[in-house]
């Protein structure tokens, strides 16, 4: 609406107050900031900083609400993802302000964001490791002669490129000094590649969590190689966009405090966490309990570690050989300021924190050889259909355990063991076990592992079915 002053009278100069006040008492408009976040929801061991904060509402939870962002209109755009670099493709284009990732797409984020004149990225939590590197893996067909990365020679191998499991089979041939050509590597991503692995399309598949432990527990796979055998830290972590974090401190603290939460929630109760995490992802709830369950293939904790910062400084040389990279300092990268501040305020000691590398365990009394779980990396569990997860003290107890609830008729989803040589949390039906008498069951989740350990302890390699028949327990 417009008004018009004919002349400059005093009852039209009344008029403009009054106007003005009106405008005065009108309300102002809201300043809307839109924020955005990053996920892969089907990679397991980013849980904790993406799809279970996002379905709880934990982010929204912990979001300043005074002082400057009073009646600002704060909007979350979360984005799912498959793989690492369409996240720093999103972030580049400052769509995402924070990003979930594996190790080696996070290296990559940082070194792209290295010469932005409109703002770095900086890695300001942890979301899960395994510090010895598994949970990435190559797999292949179940019913294949193939058993290690060496069988696999002049074979196609598909993985998706840029991805942490990339970086795990480049780091796997270099320290095997296998020459580039050694298997024509094919990028693909999860879905594609477990499709086609299924159907004998390629000769073998690398990728991330979970994948390695979810194409074998669906029935088609078989793993070959498990990151842990490049001796080097595999994790997932959290870059933010430093404008954005320089900007808005409030919000990354909300959004740590809501990881935070995260973290407690999936600890508290381990099977509801996986339940409710296969619901959100797809993911079979067994394959999630794997990762994030008590003595899990994967830690969780947001701590920036310092072995984790070395195995990325290993991480930049191998990408360094294959020309992928130049020079990118990983310290100045690595800002653990905001995470200290969210444990301080919540009265937790994060040096201490940071220092360990401590899981949460297996625990509680084992009932089928009446003695309380004392090692939780030579227990096992078994996990009832429609019922409890069932700790175990050892292998042998397990499946004598196992063995007992099938005379009984027990339904069972899944029972779990530890490979004997890493202390990895495995399938009890995918491991090999060697049989030295009918008191010691052996899991190794490799066939090469488990003929190493025979040879030099005595016994013989056996799969589950015959392992299950010789279990007496004790």
């Amino acid at each position: 609406m417009s008004v018009t002053f004919p002349s400059r009278t005093a009852a039209s100069f009344a008029a403009l107050v009054a106007a003005a006040g009106l405008a005065l008492a009108a309300p102002a408009s809201a300043e809307t900031l839109t924020i955005g976040v990053g996920t892969q929801d089907t990679t397991t061991n980013t849980a904790t900083t993406g799809v279970v904060v996002r379905e709880l509402k934990l982010f929204e939870k912990h979001m300043p609400r005074d002082g400057k962002y009073a009646g600002m209109d704060i909007k979350l755009e979360w984005q799912n993802f498959t793989s690492g670099p369409p996240v720093t493709n999103g972030m580049m284009a400052n769509k995402l302000q924070f990003g979930a990732m594996g190790d080696y797409p996070l290296i990559v984020n940082g070194y792209t964001f290295q010469n932005n004149p409109e703002s770095k990225t900086q890695l300001i939590a942890v979301a899960a490791y395994n510090l010895y590197g598994s949970g990435n893996g190559v797999v292949v067909n179940k019913d294949s002669a193939y058993y290690s990365l060496a069988d696999l020679k002049g074979k196609v191998v598909s993985v998706p490129f840029g991805s942490a499991a990339h970086g795990m089979v480049l780091k796997a041939m270099q320290d095997a000094k296998l020459p580039k050509d050694y298997f024509t590597l094919v990028s693909q991503s999860p879905e594609v590649g477990a499709t086609n692995l299924k159907e004998n399309k390629i000769d073998a598949h690398a990728d991330f969590v979970p994948f390695a432990e979810l194409l074998p527990f669906r029935g088609f796979a078989r793993k070959v190689f498990d990151g842990v055998q490049t001796n080097l830290p595999t994790w997932h972590g959290v870059v933010a966009r430093t404008d954005f974090a320089e900007k808005y401190p409030e919000i990354v603290d909300a959004y740590l405090q809501a990881v935070l939460d995260a973290d407690a929630w999936v600890k508290e109760d381990p099977k509801r966490a996986a339940e409710m995490i296969a619901k959100w992802t797809g993911t079979d709830k067994e394959v999630v309990y794997i990762f994030l369950g008590p003595s899990g293939i994967m830690t969780v904790d947001p701590t920036i570690k310092t072995p984790l910062i070395d195995a990325a400084r290993e991480d930049v040389k191998v990408l360094q050989e294959l020309g992928k990279m130049k020079a990118f300092d990983v310290g100045p990268w690595v800002n653990d300021k905001y995470i200290r501040a969210a444990f301080k305020e919540r009265g937790m000691d994060y040096d201490k924190q940071a220092a360990s590398t401590d899981n949460y365990e297996v625990k509680g009394e084992d009932g089928f050889c009446k003695k309380p779980v004392s090692e939780p990396r030579k227990a096992g569990e078994i996990w009832i259909k429609d019922g409890d997860i069932l700790p175990f003290s050892s292998a042998s107890c397990t499946l004598g355990a196992y063995r007992d609830y099938q005379s009984k008729g027990t339904a069972m989803n899944v029972a779990y063991v530890f490979d004997t040589a890493r202390g990895i949390k495995l399938f009890a039906d995918k491991a090999f076990y060697v049989v030295a008498d009918k008191t010691e069951m052996a899991p190794f989740m490799l066939k090469q592992d488990a003929e190493a350990y025979a040879a030099k302890a005595g016994g013989k390699v056996v799969p589950f079915e015959d392992a299950l028949a010789a279990a007496t327990g004790g």
